[in-house]
C-alpha cells in the first residue's frame, strides 16, 4: 500500500466523470426515443391534417328550410321576435359555410347574436352533386330570394366575400328585400387593384377553367381550387404548416387548434361548372357586375338601384379580396356617400369572417351600426 496517502482516500471508479459515458448514453437513449415518439405523433397528426374529419357548426341552429342550392339554418335565440334578420351569405367558393361560425370565440354568428341581434340565419351552401353541374348563377341568386321571402320579406344582407356579389345582385335586384348591406372582403368591382385572384382571371384563358371544369365532370371539384389555394403560398402550405406541427407536437392547444381549422380548409366542397364559368367569365374576367352590364333573372342589374345603408370590411393585407375592389365599388352605388361605411382592418382575407381580433374589435360596431339601421 502507498503509505503517501491517507487510509481514507476514496477509490475513483465511481466517480462522476467516470460515468460520464454512461450518463450520456443513457441520455441518447431517452433522446432518442423521444425523437421516436414525436416522430411517430407528428406522422398521425400529419395524417389527420391531410385527411380531417368533416367541419361542424360551433352554435345551436336548426335547418329552417331546404331548399336545392342550400339549407337554410336558423341560429336565432328568439324565434318569435319581429325584428329583420340578419341573412349571413356565407362564400360558396370552394369551402363550406362553417366559417361564419367556426369556433367558440372565433365565430361571426355568435359574435352578432352576443351584440344584440335577435335573429340571425346562414346560408349553408350545399356541395354540388353531379345533379347540379347546370346550376347557373341565377339558380343562386333565385334561392336567395327565396330565402329572404321565407324569414319574413326583408333583411339585412352580410355578404362574405363571393357572398358578397351574390348578395349586391339580390339588392340590386329586388331593392325592397334588402334592408342595409355588409360587403366583408367582397369583390365587386373586380378589375380594381392588383390582387392573386384577379392576375389569374386576366392571365389565363377561359379554356384553362373549361378544362378543370372538364376534368370535374361539368363541376369545378373543390380539390382543384384548393390546390389553386395552396398554390398562391406554397412554402406555407406545403413546408411551413408541417413545420410549425412538428415543434409543436407536445402542445396539446396547438394540436387542437390546427386540427380544427384543417377540419375546415382541407374538406374543399364543389361547385357547378356552369356557375363556376359564368363567375369566371362574366364578373371577374369582364367585369359586368360594376359595369352594369350583368343580367340576373332576366334583367340588366343598374348599382345605382341600391340606395340603402352600406358597410364595407377589407383586409389590410388581404390577398384575396383587395380593399380596392370593395372601397373602389362606393361611386357604383346610389347609396349617399354618408350613409356608406368603410373600414380598414388588420389581417388577411380569412380573419374578416373568423379572426378573433376581427371579430371583437370590429363586428360588434357593425352589429350596432345594423340597428340602428
Amino acid at each position: 500500500m502507498d503509505k503517501s496517502l491517507p487510509c481514507c482516500t476514496p477509490r475513483m471508479e465511481h466517480s462522476v466523470p467516470s460515468f460520464w459515458p454512461f450518463a450520456a448514453m443513457i441520455e441518447m437513449q431517452e433522446r432518442g426515443l423521444k425523437m421516436f415518439h414525436d416522430n411517430l405523433n407528428f406522422m398521425v397528426e400529419a395524417g389527420r391534417i391531410d385527411n380531417p374529419q368533416p367541419p361542424e357548426w360551433a352554435t345551436p341552429n336548426n335547418v329552417r328550410r331546404e331548399f336545392d342550392t342550400m339549407f337554410l339554418r336558423d341560429f336565432s335565440r328568439d324565434p318569435q321576435s319581429k325584428s329583420i334578420p340578419v341573412l349571413i351569405d356565407a362564400p360558396y367558393a370552394g369551402h363550406s359555410a362553417t366559417i361564419a361560425d367556426f369556433a367558440k370565440g372565433q365565430s361571426l354568428v355568435e359574435t352578432l347574436l352576443g351584440a344584440g341581434i335577435e335573429r340571425v340565419m346562414v346560408t349553408d351552401w350545399k356541395n354540388a352533386t353531379p345533379a347540379m353541374r347546370d346550376y347557373d348563377i341565377d339558380k343562386y341568386l333565385a334561392d336567395l330570394n327565396a330565402a329572404v321571402d321565407e324569414i319574413g320579406g326583408v333583411a339585412h344582407l352580410a355578404g362574405l366575400c363571393q357572398g358578397g356579389w351574390l348578395s349586391t345582385m339580390l339588392a340590386a335586384r329586388f331593392p325592397g328585400k334588402v334592408r342595409t348591406l355588409i360587403l366583408a372582403g367582397a369583390p365587386i368591382d373586380t378589375a380594381a387593384g392588383d390582387g392573386a385572384i384577379k392576375d389569374m382571371a386576366h392571365t389565363l384563358p377561359l379554356s384553362f377553367y373549361e378544362n378543370l371544369v372538364a376534368l370535374g365532370g361539368g363541376r369545378m371539384l373543390g380539390k382543384f381550387m384548393l390546390a389553386g389555394w395552396k398554390n398562391m403560398h406554397p412554402d406555407k402550405q406545403y413546408l411551413e404548416k408541417y413545420v410549425d406541427l412538428y415543434e409543436h407536437i407536445e402542445d396539446r392547444n396547438y394540436i387542437q387548434r390546427t386540427e380544427h381549422f384543417e377540419r375546415w380548409y382541407e374538406n374543399p366542397v364543389d361547385l357547378p361548372g356552369r356557375f363556376y364559368l359564368q363567375a369566371i367569365a362574366d364578373l371577374f374576367k369582364a367585369n359586368k357586375l360594376a359595369k352594369g352590364e350583368f343580367v340576373a333573372l332576366g334583367e340588366k342589374l343598374d348599382l345605382k338601384r341600391i340606395m340603402i345603408p352600406i358597410y364595407m370590411l377589407a383586409g389590410e393585407s388581404d390577398d384575396i379580396t383587395t380593399r380596392e375592389q370593395i372601397f373602389d365599388a362606393v361611386p357604383l352605388f346610389g347609396t349617399p356617400p354618408d350613409k356608406i361605411v368603410k373600414t380598414l382592418t388588420p389581417g388577411g382575407h380569412i380573419g374578416l369572417f373568423m379572426g378573433s381580433n376581427t371579430l371583437r374589435g370590429v363586428w360588434p360596431g357593425i352589429a350596432e351600426w345594423i340597428k340602428r339601421n
